[in-house]
């Protein structure tokens, strides 16, 4: 049996930083349907769920020139991620959240500070907390959008940091991915890998 995973919370811990796809919300094998079928469309087929959870974390415009130099292809970033995010958002309303997680968010709302950071575009985001009633929980989103450099560098977890007025040093990050969770310890702060507490299946440890 899984560990619960509201005995997680360290005693220091000041705020509280969410990633949000295979970690508050079981979207992962609905990321990996719209990969497939947007790479299709550009005449790549053999997308496979090894690139999708090796690239776990980073937005699709980092990782398909990363894809175009592994296979030899020419596929636009900026088309393909709007074309993916659009597969995407006909699987909206299959999202669901992941229980133990949200728990936590419903536990410490409006007793610690909450920010969520994810590898998802605004729209998108937005888009799921809304629709699975998370936005209300939160008091803080950074995506995408809002960050230069992504994960595994530590800038989105640093934004949210200081969305929520918290130290690094204090702040306790919940991920899913390899690269989320290098992002938080590069960061500074706590991380908690839910896979430890968690029984999910191999497809949550990624995310685009």
């Amino acid at each position: 049996m899984a560990k619960n995973i509201l005995d997680s919370i360290e005693p220091r811990t000041k705020g509280l930083i969410f990633d949000l796809d295979g970690t508050l919300v079981d979207t992962m094998p609905l990321h990996y349907e719209a990969w497939k079928e947007t790479a299709k469309k550009f005449g790549f087929d053999n997308y496979s769920m090894e690139d999708f959870l090796f690239y776990a974390g980073m937005p699709a415009r980092n990782i398909v020139p990363l894809l175009n130099k592994k296979y030899s292809l020419n596929i636009d970033p900026s088309k393909f991620r709007i074309e993916r995010a659009e597969y995407f958002l006909n699987y909206i309303d299959r999202v669901t959240v992941i229980e133990p997680v949200f728990s936590i968010v419903q536990k410490y709302s409006g007793k610690l500070p909450i920010a969520v950071g994810t590898g998802s575009s605004r729209i998108v985001a937005d888009l799921v907390l809304n629709r699975t009633g998370i936005a209300r929980y939160i008091n803080a989103l950074v995506t995408a959008d809002d960050v230069i450099n992504h994960k595994p560098h530590p800038e989105t977890f640093l934004k949210c940091a200081d969305a929520i007025d918290i130290e690094p040093e204090y702040c306790q990050v919940f991920e899913d991915a390899n690269l989320g969770i290098q992002a938080a310890k590069s960061a500074g702060m706590m991380v908690t890998d839910i896979n430890d507490y968690l029984s999910l299946p191999p497809q949550n440890k990624g995310k685009h």
